[in-house]
């Protein structure tokens, strides 16, 4: 019997799918703290990311402990690639019957990714765009990067790989024009969201 652990309203559909299932929902809840406290155990964490007072991409990483299975009522393309940055295994759009919920649970938690119709092929595309970027830089470049989301100044970089801070520079700018970005800071936050660092 696989164990669940849901973070969703009362009267979500998930909830209700859940309710009519053969899943051994162990905790449903509104409160993540508790659910991530659960999910430890926990076979898979399903979460409704509209649940009342919850920071939904906060949550995914809460409950990591176990399988996180993002349930939503739109497939908003930035917000369904936000769930799989911060660890969801999959993300169903709504309405999500049982039969329907069941079935992905299962395959979430024999480690396949599950998306509604037309997701899948986003969150692929997106991380073949990142794996592409990756590989278009040197390996000086991606040392310089790893340094870079560190928290390491120019100067710092430059000591740390012999180098001159104007090598060093040289090598930021063109991972910034290679991943299209316009400065540090959009470059820290791409190369973690990307696992690049």
């Amino acid at each position: 019997m696989i164990s669940v652990v849901a973070v969703c309203a009362a009267r979500s559909g998930a909830a209700t799918a859940l309710a009519a299932s053969d899943l051994d929902v162990v905790l449903r809840t509104t409160d993540v703290g508790e659910a991530a406290g659960v999910a430890v155990a926990a076979d898979v964490a399903v979460l409704d990311m509209a649940t009342p007072g919850i920071d939904a991409l906060g949550a995914i990483e809460l409950l990591a402990a176990a399988p996180v299975l993002s349930v939503a009522g739109s497939a908003e393309h930035a917000a369904v690639l936000a769930a799989v940055r911060a660890g969801a295994a999959g993300y169903l759009v709504g309405p999500v019957g049982m039969l329907r919920l069941a079935d992905a649970i299962r395959r979430v938690v024999a480690g396949e990714p599950v998306y509604s119709p037309g997701l899948a092929e986003l969150v692929l595309t997106e991380h073949g765009r990142a794996e592409t970027a990756a590989e278009r830089l040197t390996e000086r470049e991606a040392e310089v990067l790893r340094l870079v989301v560190e928290g390491l100044t120019g100067k710092q970089i430059a000591a740390q790989l012999v180098l001159s801070p104007r090598t060093v520079e040289n090598h930021v700018q063109n991972t910034l024009r290679k991943l299209g970005l316009p400065n540090r800071a959009a470059l820290v936050r791409y190369a973690i969201e990307h696992g690049l660092a």
